[in-house]
């Protein structure tokens, strides 16, 4: 397991993606990437996307019938859903949030958490993993995704603080769940180098509630 220990609080990784946010939105970038589509089916009810982007699984989960909790610690991107939540008037409410220590307050039938924990060092990303667990409903479901060992693509990386897990250490902090998915999937980056996904798609032990049940 590849560690490395933060030595200062580090906005690297947000301003590495804000950047990118600030940019016009094309077609492509306001389509599902592959990890949202396979996330989308799984997604009822009351859905918290921690580290939502640019929102395009935030407004694609409200149109089967979610009402969907943004938090993003990009400027550009919540600006963006904002504004968009409004012109479409769906019920996206996207917040600015550093989600290093955000603390979350309601449960959730849905709980989404997709290329994100790496950028925080191992004891964050623990302690965050912990608390969307925490706050997932019985009979909910959680989608986590996350860069595993393995990748070499890291120029959004803060050098001072990330992290790479292995496969089978994610899906382990799901025990006890009903694993409907899980699996690793490679993407060819620039420079000839390599980005390793794993997504873990889990339900919670319990029955459903009944605003889920019932859709």
């Amino acid at each position: 397991m590849t560690i490395i220990e933060p030595m200062r609080p580090s906005n690297h990784a947000v301003e590495f993606f804000d950047r990118q946010f600030q940019q016009p939105a094309t077609d492509a970038a306001l389509k599902l990437n592959p990890f949202e589509a396979l996330a989308l089916p799984h997604l009822r009810g009351d859905t918290l996307d921690f580290g939502s982007g640019m929102g395009n699984l935030a407004f694609a989960a409200t149109r089967q019938g979610c009402r969907v909790t943004a938090l993003d610690a990009s400027p550009a991107a919540i600006t963006h859903m904002q504004a968009r939540a409004a012109s479409e008037a769906l019920p996206v409410t996207a917040t600015l949030a550093d989600l290093r220590d955000y603390p979350i307050v309601d449960d959730y039938d849905s709980v989404v958490c997709i290329g994100l924990l790496m950028f925080f060092h191992r004891p964050t990303a623990l302690k965050v993993l912990g608390d969307l667990q925490a706050h997932v409903r019985p009979g909910g479901v959680a989608v986590v995704n996350v860069l595993i060992e393995g990748t070499t693509f890291l120029a959004m990386f803060d050098p001072a603080e990330h992290c790479l897990f292995t496969a089978p250490e994610i899906q382990h902090r799901f025990a006890g769940w009903e694993i409907l998915h899980a699996g690793v999937s490679d993407f060819d980056a620039p420079s000839q180098t390599l980005k390793r996904f794993f997504t873990v798609v889990a339900r919670r032990p319990g029955p459903a509630s009944p605003a889920r049940a019932a859709q």
